[in-house]
């Protein structure tokens, strides 16, 4: 029997289509609202049940206890605030009660909002509390910064989904779920990355297989830094990889349609539930998770797991330090089995990678397989031209 969903029930507030149509015909008569593309992928989370048991975005109380006690006010764990922004203009001239149209820059409908609340909350409390600064520099504080003064709470409907050019490997927790079903895995563990698999990544995985049903490989693939590989290349690197050097009977490759937020230690709980949902009973965290320049410890994602009552989280976290190939040892290690000093250990930095691989250059075998190393190349190549 597969793991429960956060809270028990796997959310589905996507429209069949006679709701569907009768929501479009009554678009007209609704308020409109604009939203953002980070926005709209969202919308589509909440409505597969990805984000469950959110039916909607947080109206004020989840909002201030997610914030403050990394629950909802239900008491359920739960650390990054889901939220609709508006301005104070755009709020005033909406009323409580009413259902309003979500839609995309070109007045595409995405979604039905049955708004129940407005509230107003501070920019720097969320920063502070979520990202542990307020320092603009962080990209998810200077989003915060350009957010509305106002947020809106409410249940939503999907009404329409985008086009999705990763849909072949765009696997809902639905689906996920009837795929372990039928290969019998009552056991998965799931790994994060939005980077290329590299050596070490794939030491961690195979050591957590090792003690499993299935693994499934889950790129994030919503929105993240400009400077990180785009996800088209990252695909062809997973399915080489995969191809090349794991086990396809026990392994599943789908993406995470999951916008990035760079909050350290609060998004490595909010990415274990997130995988909770899709089926999952272990997750991986490894050194940094979800990190981004100096903002949190090494491994502050493994320290916040002890602020929670392990059954509220539900899935198991698997705590794997930084990996990295020893010369002396002859093989994959970390600081946990490898005696020797660090100049025997084969480490590169993502900067000096992406360096060597625009020249042209395969990185030393030890940190990428070599054929993972061509694709990259020619990737970058092509993005350059």
């Amino acid at each position: 029997m597969l793991i429960e969903p956060h809270g028990g029930r796997l959310v589905n507030r996507v429209l069949n289509e006679t709701w569907r149509k009768k929501a479009i015909d009554n678009a007209s008569k609704m308020a409109e609202i604009r939203i953002r593309d980070d926005t709209i992928t969202d919308i589509e989370n909440i409505a597969k049940g990805v984000f469950s048991p959110l039916e909607g975005f947080m109206g004020e109380s989840d909002f201030e206890n997610v914030l403050n006690r990394k629950s909802l006010s239900s008491g359920l764990p739960w650390t990054i605030p889901i939220c609709l922004d508006v301005t104070k203009e755009e709020a005033e001239r909406l009323e409580i009660g009413e259902d309003c149209v979500l839609a995309d820059s070109k007045g595409t409908i995405s979604a039905i909002l049955h708004l129940e609340e407005k509230y107003y909350y501070v920019k720097k409390e969320m920063a502070e509390k979520v990202f542990l600064t307020a320092d603009t520099k962080h990209p998810a504080v200077a989003k915060i910064e350009n957010m509305g003064a106002v947020l809106l709470g409410g249940k939503i409907d999907l009404v329409n989904e985008r086009f999705d050019p990763y849909r072949r490997y765009n696997l809902s927790p639905r689906e996920t779920r009837v795929l372990f079903k039928e290969k019998g895995w009552r056991t998965v563990v799931a790994f994060q990355t939005r980077n290329p698999v590299h050596r070490a990544h794939e030491y961690i995985q195979k050591c957590a297989l090792e003690i499993v049903d299935g693994l499934l490989l889950h790129p994030l693939v919503g929105e993240t830094k400009s400077d990180d590989i785009p996800t088209d290349i990252r695909i062809k690197c997973y399915e080489t990889i995969i191809r090349n050097y794991y086990n396809s009977g026990r392994t599943v490759f789908s993406v995470l349609p999951v916008n990035m937020r760079y909050a350290g230690p609060r998004e490595a709980i909010f990415h274990s539930l997130v995988r909770k949902n899709y089926g999952c009973t272990h997750f991986i965290v490894g050194r940094d998770h979800a990190g981004v320049g100096n903002y949190y410890g090494t491994y502050d994602a493994h320290y916040i797991f002890d602020e929670f009552d392990p059954s509220a989280i539900g899935i198991q976290p698997l705590f794997f330090e930084h990996a990295f190939y020893c010369k002396k040892c002859n093989g994959m290690a970390s600081a946990k089995t490898c005696p020797h000093p660090s100049e025997d250990h084969v480490f590169l930095s993502g900067t000096r990678v992406r360096e060597m691989l625009r020249r042209g250059e395969i990185p030393p075998k030890e940190f990428t397989r070599p054929e993972v190393a061509r694709v990259l190349i020619e990737g970058l190549k092509e993005t350059e031209i």
